[in-house]
């Protein structure tokens, strides 16, 4: 007997806005872009997770806040 999962991450942007504050490297405009993450297993959501990615528009940066 053999049993196969089919598992995959999907990742869906939920939308864009300015964010506060300028890019450390080029002085550029900072956009925050929301990210719905889900984990599915056999065609069936696992987890949800929703995610905030920073970058800059100028210089294309990905950029990583610390708390």
């Amino acid at each position: 007997m053999c049993l196969v999962f089919g598992c995959g991450e999907e990742e869906k942007a939920l939308g864009t806005h300015k964010a506060p504050g300028s890019c450390p490297y080029c002085g550029g405009v900072v956009m925050a872009t929301d990210v719905e993450k889900s984990l599915r297993l056999c065609c069936l959501p696992v987890c949800l997770k929703t995610t905030t990615k920073y970058s800059c528009t100028h210089c294309s940066r990905r950029l990583v806040t610390y708390p």
